[in-house]
């Protein structure tokens, strides 16, 4: 085994033992991949993704159905306008900075809905080609990473309760990975309330590549019509019932809460293999105004959806 590979199993060490946290673990996967770089890339493909599927459906086993209906049904209208507006705001701020239509159609994607999932949905569906997917991509890493860090802290500076620091993550930050993050540092209900709301906007990933692939059937007859569907999103769903209505005597509470701490454990070494996949052409391929765009749309939705919490919850 290499010394690079021996770091590289260290830090995971310490991603799981009692020290990790999501921000440190991200901090140390991105370390790790500017210095000496990542010597497992093949982790940061398939594997990260089944890892972070299986870390949300486990977190399922710590939350109440109740709950988390109750959250997806208070939050609806909320989402349906953010999601769309976010849209609609994104292809007119690509138009204004004149960035390609199908990159600009990934970044307002990834913004609107949950990040990379979102953009790997829709990316098939518009026929969109490996630098375009590169750019959105890389962009949404970038203010994930930022926001992993930043939003805690805003959120502390303004006395956010956890149930407005929830939602607010859970609208304003793109991937499910940081959302989770950035909510478990800051309490258990930010947690619970953060992952229901983001995956009620996960579910939207099918109907918006739908609707992007019928816009660019008539602009690009090669188009194609695959969407990934967020199966898991289900499957946490039924966590929910299990831990919400099965009997204590065929799961004992003490139970339920070993597969949360599971759930944290993976999340935490998810943000970590996420970081360590960065490459140094990925940062490359971000273009000014593509970036740019990013940036506007991510302030926005994160100004719109901070002011809505504070004034409603």
């Amino acid at each position: 085994m290499t010394w690079q590979k021996v770091i590289f199993v260290l830090l995971v060490l310490i991603c799981l033992s009692p020290y990790g946290s999501p921000p440190l673990a991200l901090a140390m996967g991105l370390a790790i991949a500017l210095s000496i770089g990542n010597p497992f890339p093949e982790l940061g493909g398939k594997p990260t993704k089944y890892l972070l599927q299986v870390s949300v459906v486990l977190l399922g086993f710590g939350m109440n159905l109740g709950a988390v209906v109750k959250a997806g049904k208070d939050g609806i209208l909320f989402t349906i306008a953010t999601i769309f507006g976010t849209l609609i705001l994104g292809a007119l701020v690509g138009k204004l900075l004149k960035v390609r239509a199908k990159t600009s159609t990934l970044i307002s994607s990834g913004t609107a809905i949950c990040g990379g999932s979102a953009i790997a949905a829709v990316a098939p569906a518009i026929d969109a080609d490996k630098d375009e997917m590169s750019v959105s991509l890389g962009i949404v890493f970038v203010l994930n990473s930022v926001a992993l860090f930043l939003f805690p802290l805003i959120g502390h500076a303004l006395d956010l309760s956890q149930n407005q620091f929830g939602v607010w993550s859970a609208i304003a930050i793109h991937d499910t990975s940081s959302v989770v993050g950035a909510s478990s540092v800051y309490g258990p209900e930010a947690l619970a309330i953060a992952t229901t709301v983001k995956l009620a906007r996960a579910l939207w990933i099918a109907p918006v590549a739908l609707l992007f692939a019928f816009i660019y059937r008539d602009k690009d007859s090669t188009a194609k019509t695959k969407v990934a569907i967020p199966w898991f999103i289900f499957l946490f769903l039924g966590a929910t019932v299990v831990r919400s209505y099965a009997p204590v005597t065929v799961m004992i509470p003490s139970v339920f809460d070993a597969l949360v701490n599971v759930a944290k454990a993976g999340m935490t070494l998810t943000l970590f293999l996420i970081g360590a996949s960065l490459t140094r052409e990925t940062i490359r391929s971000v273009g000014v105004r593509p970036l740019l765009q990013g940036v506007a749309l991510w302030i926005v939705i994160s100004l719109v959806a901070l002011v809505a919490v504070l004034r409603i919850l």
